[in-house]
């Protein structure tokens, strides 16, 4: 009797520690099954470094462009501004994830538990392998969030305040007020638009006609374009420049003699030198050279008279005569 008691108790006490350690066990799976740590799948590891994780525990979730890719497995302390997260990944997302995905914290709805996302790079790289550290972007907090919205509500109410103010002074001003009744300002108005179109108008054609003239020109065409694409006269307007430099350089040296023997005939006057000197001031010499040239104009009246005889002569009047004719028949010709 005292033995079947005694067994009873051991097997009680066998039964109680199966069940406690059954309950225990179900606890840790149940635990792990709701943290989504891929108990039964295989994994690979991936690393991201902050500055702050703002709140983010361990068994977080880590999506993917949105798609569940993983859970947080580790957040540890390396220094004062440097946080390691190790994120524990499925391992189908080998083919997907590369190594210049951006790592970010974020939050599941509005008010949910924090999650981390990874997200994708347009610019190409390779795939991202076990132990490797991404991209860690700066989210943006809460607080920083609020502190904004606290500026930004203080801008626009001085923006509100200002504005009421324009308002007041608008309403409040008749100048204003005549203006705008005025019945002749919006024929006014259509007037200078109607003139503002001319105008544009008129500046289109104007730089669609230089347009053209630009293109005449680089097609040749016209006196510009024959100036500005012709070789030849290039060439030949090259030639003429050299040229007229050589003819001014011919005019200085031409006006330099002419200098220089107006200067001799000025030192020759001056100092009494000189034949040009002596025929200016030697009346004698000047009377001289008047009766040569009349001696020379007599004798050549003479020598005319003469050759008129000798024309009219018995002999050689034939001869003129036939030189006379033979003129007339060629200038009828």
């Amino acid at each position: 009797m005292m033995i079947s008691m005694e067994n009873r108790t051991i097997n009680n006490s066998k039964l109680g520690a199966f069940v406690l350690g059954g309950l225990l066990f179900l606890v840790v799976l149940l635990y792990m099954i709701g943290a989504n740590r891929n108990l039964f799948g295989a994994t690979y590891l991936l690393k991201a470094r902050f500055e702050n994780v703002q709140g983010l525990v361990a068994g977080n979730n880590v999506r993917f462009s949105g798609i569940q890719a993983g859970t947080v497995k580790n957040i540890q302390i390396l220094n004062d501004t440097v946080i390691d997260l190790v994120m524990v990944i499925d391992k189908k997302m080998l083919q997907i994830i590369h190594n210049n995905a951006s790592v970010s914290i974020g939050t599941d709805g509005l008010v949910g538990n924090k999650v981390v996302n990874i997200l994708p790079s347009k610019v190409a790289a390779p795939l991202a392998i076990e132990g490797d550290i991404l991209i860690a972007k700066k989210a943006v907090s809460p607080d920083e969030m609020l502190q904004t919205l606290y500026t930004t509500n203080n801008d626009i109410a001085v923006i509100a305040a200002n504005l009421k103010m324009t308002v007041q002074r608008i309403n409040s001003s008749t100048a204003l007020w005549t203006l705008l009744s005025d019945p002749n300002i919006p024929k006014d108005l259509k007037l200078s638009v109607a003139n503002i179109g001319d105008a544009t108008s008129k500046a289109s054609n104007i730089v669609h006609n230089l347009d053209k003239m630009v293109g005449d020109v680089k097609d040749g065409k016209g006196l510009m374009g024959i100036i500005m694409t012709d070789d030849t006269l290039a060439k030949n307007s090259v030639k003429a420049i050299i040229k007229i430099k050589s003819l001014g350089e011919q005019a200085d040296s031409l006006a330099r003699e002419i200098r220089g023997l107006v200067y001799d005939f000025k030192q020759g006057v001056n100092n009494n030198k000189g034949a040009l000197n002596v025929l200016l001031r030697d009346s004698l010499i000047a009377t001289k050279i008047s009766a040569s040239l009349d001696n020379i104009h007599h004798g050549t009246e003479g020598f005319n008279q003469n050759m008129e005889a000798i024309k009219h002569s018995f002999l050689l009047r034939g001869y003129f005569n036939k030189l006379k004719k033979k003129y007339h028949k060629t200038a009828v010709q």
